[in-house]
């Protein structure tokens, strides 16, 4: 990865990641959930950055909303 896009790179936390797709938290989490109704194989996972924090790459959610569009 060059410099260029690793400035591009911005982790989301849950509350940005919320307010971005309008979705709730739980709601957020069920898409996650492979045994749930509303569980969606091609929302972003989270990604692991401490011991008890996940977060989202931007452009992943970014790119599932557009993909929503259509």
């Amino acid at each position: 990865m060059n410099q260029e896009q690793s400035k591009d790179l911005k982790i989301l936390r849950l509350p940005a990641v919320t307010d971005i797709s309008g979705l709730s938290r739980s709601t957020i989490y069920e898409k996650l959930n492979p045994r749930s109704r509303r569980y969606d194989k091609d929302f972003p996972t989270p990604i692991k950055i401490g011991v008890s924090a996940v977060g989202w790459l931007q452009h992943e959610i970014e790119a599932w909303l557009i993909s929503k569009k259509s």
